[in-house]
Order: structure tokens, then sequence, then C-alpha cells
């Protein structure tokens, strides 16, 4: 397997809500897209071409003026909230062009995420972004971790998210051991309002927990169910629910016996080479840390989850890496438990091919 693009028709996180404060303009690159975003005071978060229409200036470098209208910091012209330019400095009294404007991409906040769809914005309505509402929900406590660029393609966090028999020895001593390795794996695959997913589901009985899990869950050993679901190309969510032997099934609530989380991973593609990697830790709010009683169990996880994620972050620039070499010769070998991975890859491939027609008319276009 060569890199593998990120397809553009989908919806990728650029944010939180909270990232995104009144009239503070911000630059972003989601799938080799340069895009300025902003909230407006109206409350409505808006996204744009980040370049000026003149030449090419960077307008999340500019500054948004009194009137609400954007500001290019190089000549000065200003565009209102449509996009549109209204004022041209060096020639105030003369008509403005109509190609004086920029492209706008759409965007949905929801659940306390912001999302943005970098292809054909006629094409958005056709599928939804996944919804969190754990992270706008105040049964939940929710720790957001610090946005992290990190220098690798997309698809091998997707696939280091959906594997988790990388525990052992990645995460020995932390959250993994040899025994996680052996856990069966069941697949799903389905669609929800217009994305295909694929999810694994691993369910242990009378299995000893590593570490970290019993510092946040309390529980030594239980029953287990672990499920990691790609949603889409820009979202993976897991969740891990873990109750005492004989008392799994009744579900990760507030006041549950069961202890666990949803975690989720938001991976917006920059460019072939790099990704933006958020993650997103919830328990019930009520759920109390066994490491420190004094915290919630988010709270104590999020705060040594990142000597996990740093082990992850290793691993894939190491991967990455490897794809400055030729094939020559070289074949990935596929296990048993990857068959998740290689519909990962089928799904992405499959919306990449859907896109290949329009992409052909974009170019002769130009």
């Amino acid at each position: 397997m060569g890199l593998i693009p990120a397809p553009r028709n989908t919806w990728y996180v650029v944010g939180a809500s909270k990232d995104f404060a009144t009239a503070e303009l911000q630059g972003r690159v989601v799938c080799k897209r340069p895009i300025v975003i902003w909230r407006t005071s109206d409350g409505d978060v808006l996204a744009y071409d980040d370049r000026c229409a003149h030449k090419r200036f960077p307008l999340s470098k500019g500054r948004l003026m009194d009137d609400g209208t954007l500001e290019c910091a190089y000549h000065g012209m200003r565009y209102d909230v449509s996009g549109k330019v209204v004022i041209i400095p060096s020639h105030p009294s003369g008509p403005i062009s109509p190609q004086a404007k920029l492209k706008p991409f759409p965007v949905i906040e929801q659940d306390g995420l912001v999302w943005l769809w970098p292809g054909d914005a006629a094409k958005s309505n056709t599928r939804k972004p996944p919804r969190t509402p754990e992270i706008a929900d105040s049964e939940w406590d929710t720790v957001i971790g610090e946005p992290m660029e990190t220098p690798a393609n997309y698809m091998l966090l997707i696939e280091n998210l959906l594997d988790i028999t990388h525990f052992y020895p990645l995460h020995d001593g932390n959250i993994g051991d040899i025994a996680n390795s052996a856990i069966p794996i069941e697949l799903e695959e389905g669609e929800v309002e217009g994305n295909q997913y694929v999810m694994t589901i691993r369910e242990a009985e009378n299995y000893k927990q590593p570490s970290y899990l019993t510092d946040w869950f309390h529980y030594e050993t239980v029953d287990r169910k672990h499920t990691h679901c790609l949603q889409c190309p820009g979202f993976t969510r897991v969740v891990m629910r873990n109750a005492p032997p004989g008392k799994l099934g009744g579900g990760l609530h507030k006041g549950s016996i069961e202890r666990g989380y949803v975690l989720m991973h938001s991976h917006t593609p920059v460019d072939d080479n790099r990704h933006i990697w958020r993650w997103y830790l919830s328990t019930p709010a009520d759920h109390m840390s066994a490491g420190d009683p004094s915290m919630t169990a988010a709270k104590r996880a999020a705060s040594m989850f990142p000597d996990v994620v740093a082990e992850d972050h290793w691993a894939l620039e190491q991967q990455q890496a490897m794809f400055q070499y030729g094939d020559e010769g070289y074949q990935e070998v596929f296990l048993k438990p990857d068959k998740a991975l290689r519909r990962a890859r089928q799904i992405v491939q499959q919306m990449l091919r859907e896109e290949q027609p329009e992409a052909t008319a974009s170019e002769a276009a130009e």
C-alpha cells in the first residue's frame, strides 16, 4: 500500500466549539485546502478559501473590522460575510469584479465540535457528521486533548485505532498486555446518515486489567466489551465498558456499576503526509478514579493518556518514514485481526473513486 489520499467529500473536525471565539480569525489546512475560519457576532462559524482573490495573501493573517468585514493585511481588500469583496482601497469608486469573491466551505457545529466539508459543497447534504453527544452532555465529564500535528498519513492513525493488537508490545505496562492480543475480534459494518462505518468488537471474561485501566476504572478483574468504530474517514469512536465478572450489561452511564470511557479521535488530513489528531475522553460525571479519588475518571485518565499517545505518535512517525523507500518487492502481510483495517482502506478507496470524475472536471476547468 502506498500513501492513501484523503477523500474530500466528507466531514472533518476543525476544532471544538470553544476553540472559536467571536471575531477571531483562524487558519486551517484540510485536505490540501487553505481555509480561514471565524465566528461572527451572530454566533455562526464561517469558512472560506484562505487566499485573497487579489494576490493570494492568507486572509487568516488579516483582521476583522468593526462592521464585520474581513480586511486583507496586504492591500486592504475587504470581504463581507458572504465572501464578496465590498471595499478596494486602491480604487474606491471603481466597479468591483464579480470574480472578487471567496470560495465558501460548508460548516456544521454540533455536539461541541465544528466540522468542515472540504469537497464539493453541493454534495455536503449527502452525509452528516457523526454525533458526539457526550461532549455536550452534563451527565458526562469530558476532557479534550490539545490538537497534535502528526507527521504521518491519516490512514496510519485509523489503522492504529482499529487494531489494538499493538497494545502489546507498544503499550505494555500502561494500557496493554499480551493477553489483549488474543481476545477474539468480531466485525460489524453498516451505514449511518450517509457514512459507511466499520467496527471491531472485542469481548473478554475474567480479564485482568492492565495497570492504567485499574487506576482509572477500579476493577482489577473484569468482563469487558471494547469497540472501535471508524465512523467516517475523519472520526473514530472507541467505547470501553468494564464490570466485575458476571455484572456487565447495564450500560455505561451516571450511577452505573460499569466503568469505562467513550474515547473519540478526530483525524483531519492536512496533506498526504500530515494530519491533525485530536482526542476527546468522556466518562460518566460521577465516576471517580481509583488512582486519585479526588479526580473524575475522565480527568485522571486524561492526565495519564498523553503517555499512551506519545507511544502511538512515535510508531506513526516510524511507519511514515518507511514510505520514502520504494517497495521493490516488499509487500505488507495481513493477519487475521487486520480485517477491519482492510475494510477501512476499501471504504476510503471507494470514496476516492467516486470523487475522480469531479476532480477531472475541476482540472479541465483550470
